[in-house]
Parts: structure tokens; C-alpha cells; sequence
């Protein structure tokens, strides 16, 4: 036999249950935020570490020779330099997501850390040829590859071939110097893209021994090819990524490579007569409109 509640029973019961309704509406409302929150905050996790893949390669100190006691410090600096190298592509792979076209990542990131390692593994095989057997072809080594890209991982293209391009420059050791080296390297219709001026490299170097004549022809003859390539890619990139597109895709890898190049030109020289030092100064070049 039910019971009829006193009256004050039942304004008490109606005030609990409509605090419970609505603590009960807070906790939905508050766990729709967090959840929201939570999937938003998901998507971002898995775009920043899924898509952009990461840059691997190959390994440097497993391929040296012996390092002379002298060499040592040098070369472990040039090593760790290397990681460093491959620790900043990949902080720059996250933080460039979606950027720029198919080949970006090629282009700004994976190019110029190649040029990097060129001349960093050139470094190390001059720091242990000054004291024993100079290691040769660690340029081999400069090449990396994108790892695990997804879909906004700027469809980056496989390596290109070691920088030292030897080959495709063979016959170029008549070349007479530098003489192209005024920025434009055959690209006189450059108008609206601008041309590249680079320092002239021949004019700086001092009598080249007859023993180093070939190689130091094919590298100022390179240094000229480096130049019309950079040209080429302004003209072909024009309007092409940010602000800092031409710097990052174009100035900062053909500096790495003249660098690279002016050191094989500084260490043939040095072989049978004094090194010239401070070759490394004329690898800077400019965009001139």
C-alpha cells in the first residue's frame, strides 16, 4: 500500500533530482568538450608524426679506415655534425608539411642535406689523408632517402647521384677557370626569374701544380655547371614556395656544393705544393634581379 510523501519529502526530492539532471547535462557537455578535444588533438599527432616520414643515411664512421690519433677530434666533430645534419631535415620534414610542390622535399630538404654531408664527408676524409691513406669515396655516402612518407609527405623523388658529378665533367679539363662564374652561366634569358652571381674562383687560386692541372680544370669547370643548373632550376621554380624558397631550395644547396668543390680544388692543389686556404669564403652566391 503506497504512501503518500510529506510535503516537504517531496520539494526535496525535486530539487535533488534536478541538480542530478543537471550535473548529468555538465558531464555530457563536459566530456563532448574533451572528447572533441581528444580526436582534434589525435589528428594532429598522427599528421606531424605519420606524414611526413623521416630521412635515413647511410652510415659514415662504419665505413672509415683507421683514424690517425691526430684525425680524431676532427673527424668525431664532422661525425656528430652528421646526425646533427639529419636531426635538422627531419625537424624541417614536420615543420614543412603540405608545402611547396611534388618535389619539395627533394628540392629543400633532401638536396640540401646531400650537399651538406658532401662537404662534411670530404672534411673527414682530408682530416685522416693529412696523416695516412686518404679514404676514397665517402661522396657515395651523401645521398639520403625519405622513409615512411604519407600522403602530405611532398612526394619527394629517390636520391639524386653523388655530388662530386666527376663523370659528366670529364671532358671538361681545358676549361680555362672560372670565367662563367658572372651569375648568369648561359641563362641570359633570366629577366623575370633574376640570375645567379657567384665569386670568381680561378682569379683566387694560386699556381696550380701541372700534377693537380686536370682535376683542378674539371672542378672550376663544374663550379660553371653548378652554376647553370642553379639557373636553370630559378627560371623552372618561379613562384614556386615561400618567401625563403630561393635561399633554402637554391642559394643554400649551391653553396654546399661549391663548397664541396673548391675543397677538392684546394686538396689537389695541396698534394705537391701549399694548400690555398679560405677557398671556402667564394662558395656564397647571390640572387640578382
Amino acid at each position: 500500500m503506497s504512501r503518500a510523501l510529506p510535503k516537504y519529502n517531496k520539494r526535496r526530492v525535486a530539487v535533488i533530482g534536478g541538480a542530478a539532471a543537471l550535473a548529468l547535462t555538465g558531464a555530457v557537455v563536459v566530456n563532448s568538450a574533451l572528447a572533441g578535444e581528444t580526436s582534434k588533438s589525435s589528428g594532429t599527432n598522427a599528421r606531424t608524426l605519420a606524414s611526413p616520414g623521416t630521412i635515413s643515411c647511410p652510415d659514415v664512421a662504419s665505413r672509415l679506415p683507421a683514424v690517425p690519433a691526430s684525425a680524431k677530434a676532427e673527424v668525431d666533430r664532422n661525425l656528430a655534425l652528421l646526425n646533427t645534419q639529419i636531426a635538422e631535415a627531419n625537424k624541417r620534414l614536420v615543420d614543412t608539411v603540405g608545402q611547396g610542390g611534388p618535389n619539395f622535399v627533394q628540392n629543400a630538404i633532401l638536396g640540401p642535406l646531400k650537399d651538406k654531408r658532401v662537404a662534411t664527408v670530404n672534411r673527414i676524409a682530408t682530416a685522416i689523408g693529412r696523416t695516412a691513406a686518404k679514404p676514397q669515396g665517402l661522396d657515395a655516402l651523401a645521398p639520403c632517402a625519405l622513409n615512411g612518407a604519407g600522403a602530405n609527405g611532398g612526394g619527394a623523388a629517390a636520391p639524386s647521384a653523388p655530388a662530386t658529378q666527376a663523370g659528366g665533367n670529364a671532358g671538361n679539363t681545358g676549361n680555362n677557370g672560372n670565367a662563367g662564374n658572372n651569375g648568369n652561366a648561359g641563362n641570359a634569358g633570366n629577366a623575370g626569374a633574376g640570375t645567379i652571381s657567384c665569386p670568381d674562383v680561378a682569379s683566387r687560386l694560386p699556381a696550380v701544380p701541372a700534377s693537380a692541372k686536370a682535376e683542378v680544370d674539371r672542378n672550376l669547370a663544374l663550379l660553371n655547371t653548378q652554376i647553370a643548373e642553379a639557373n636553370k632550376r630559378l627560371v623552372d621554380t618561379v613562384g614556386q614556395g615561400g618567401p625563403n624558397f630561393v635561399q633554402n631550395a637554391i642559394l643554400g644547396p649551391l653553396k654546399d656544393k661549391r663548397v664541396a668543390t673548391v675543397n677538392r680544388i684546394a686538396t689537389a692543389i695541396g698534394r705537391t705544393a701549399a694548400k690555398p686556404q679560405g677557398l671556402d669564403a667564394l662558395a656564397t652566391c647571390t640572387l640578382n634581379k
